[in-house]
């Protein structure tokens, strides 16, 4: 009997993800491919459809099985090419932001990760590192940010190391509360235990979080949510701003999105140039990078600051080639 059961559990994960197919599957075919009878297939279908599956047949000579939009959104059964293939997307989503998206890719990654076989999940790093090197602005581990997300969802505190803005490292343990994108960065907002107060922490900072296990009761956080509290944070820290001013020899298709730029700061000046105007909040250093390796002519025009750092860069780089 239990042979028999898990036989057919077999064959109807195996029918819905064809079903999950977007086409229109004849009885005869799904027999073939199933190793059972069309009326096997009938009752097969009518158990997917007591479970909640919207399967729609339509009769005639070209007549089959679809699967249909419901009212709710049924458990997808993925085959190992289209979940390696999803959760490839969801890092790149993860490591390049996109507005709206942010939070939900993160947690939607976390949920695909929890439950890859350990031979997908090798081949998504895999394909995560190798992608990340022809990534623009991937500061954030997105190893980091889905522990961080599981421990959110599962109210479990978590240590880690923080470094600081001066390179230093101290050992963290937290509570976290909440995930939130905003600008070109992540942050982890949390109760610091062994500091017994409300901290917020850059991801990009974080290193090798660790889940303890301990569930906690969430506390009250001093802010509507966590993205206000953020927001009220980042409006105590000050941060200075500078005016930059960028051309490029290069067209604005080659440039923009990759200086962790917003939609628009890139504009183009003609055919074959452009150039970047805007009010940045990042580091000279980091800029300065960014610039060397986009693999064109530039001209800074401000500040004479950032102009300083690529000439710094620029002589290291020489020292370095001997």
């Amino acid at each position: 009997m239990l042979g028999f059961m898990s036989d057919t559990s077999v064959r109807l994960l195996t029918l819905l993800s064809l079903l999950q197919t977007p086409r229109e599957w004849p009885g005869s075919e799904l027999a073939a491919r199933l190793g059972v009878s069309p009326r096997t297939v009938r009752r097969d279908v009518d158990r997917l459809r007591e479970l909640g599956y919207p399967v729609e047949a339509s009769m005639g000579a070209t007549g089959g099985y679809r699967l249909v939009a419901g009212a709710a959104m049924p458990p997808l059964v993925l085959d190992d090419e289209e979940a390696v293939a999803i959760a490839v997307g969801l890092r790149a989503a993860v490591g390049h932001a996109v507005v709206g998206i942010e939070d939900a890719s993160v947690r939607a990654l976390a949920k695909l990760e929890q439950v890859l076989p350990p031979r997908l999940r090798y081949r998504v790093r895999s394909l995560g590192t190798a992608a990340s090197t022809l990534a623009t602005d991937a500061s954030v581990d997105p190893e980091v940010l889905v522990t961080l997300a599981a421990a959110v969802s599962n109210r479990e505190k978590v240590r880690f190391a923080y470094r600081a803005g001066d390179a230093t490292e101290s050992s963290r343990l937290t509570e976290p509360f909440g995930l939130v994108s905003s600008g070109r960065r992540w942050y982890l907002v949390a109760y610091d235990v062994d500091r017994d107060g409300w901290r917020t922490f850059r991801v990009d900072r974080v290193l090798r979080p660790q889940p303890t296990g301990s569930r906690v009761v969430p506390r009250e956080l001093p802010a509507r949510d966590a993205a206000a509290y953020v927001a009220g944070r980042r409006s105590d820290w000050a941060t200075p701003t500078y005016r930059v001013a960028v051309t490029f020899d290069a067209p604005v298709s080659r440039i923009a999105g990759r200086l962790g730029d917003e939609p628009g700061d890139v504009v183009p000046v003609d055919g074959d140039r452009c150039r970047l105007d805007v009010s940045r909040d990042d580091s000279m250093e980091w800029l300065a990078g960014r610039l060397v390796v986009l693999g064109c002519e530039f001209t800074v025009h401000e500040p004479p600051e950032l102009a300083e750092h690529v000439r710094a860069l620029a002589d290291r780089a020489h020292r370095a080639a001997g």
